[in-house]
């Protein structure tokens, strides 16, 4: 049992998401994760994704890069997806993940039918480069990015 200091009353309901229609968002990535596969051979790379423009301004999506895995194409595709990303981004080298966070990138968003459950997925197919003329404004108001204001 636990305790609740709650008023539901004051609080709106959770709703469920839809996934987004198929199509090209803009997009930053806020968060970053090195996780340990489900079978404990390798990692991925978690990446969520906002959409920062837009009718879906807010919502989340997520990419999960195999890092380290026993299969090598698993590892080359994530590897070729990092590529893409760090090019969108235009940070070449990073060092850690944290630098491709918070930078504007147009992200290629699909639909697909979950295996497990029969659901309908949002899925990230592509990445792009973003030129954002907010970036501009963002300098001169001391740094913040439009979306964190």
């Amino acid at each position: 049992m636990a305790h609740l200091n709650f008023d539901a009353n004051n609080v709106d309901p959770a709703v469920g998401f839809d996934p987004v229609p198929a199509g090209k968002y803009v997009a930053v990535i806020t968060e970053s994760e090195k996780k340990p596969t489900k079978a404990g051979t390798g990692q991925y790379l978690q990446l969520t994704f906002q959409i920062i423009e837009g009718e879906f301004k807010g919502r989340l999506l997520w990419a999960r890069l195999n890092m380290e895995n026993p299969s090598e194409m698993a590892v080359k595709i994530a590897r070729a997806e990092l590529s893409a990303i760090c090019r969108a981004v235009n940070v070449m080298a990073p060092k850690d993940s944290i630098e491709l966070h918070n930078l504007p990138l147009t992200i290629s968003v699909g639909c697909k039918k979950r295996d497990d459950t029969g659901d309908i997925t949002n899925e990230i197919k592509a990445y792009e480069g973003k030129q954002q003329p907010a970036l501009a404004t963002a300098a001169a108001n001391g740094g913040t990015p439009p979306w964190k204001r």
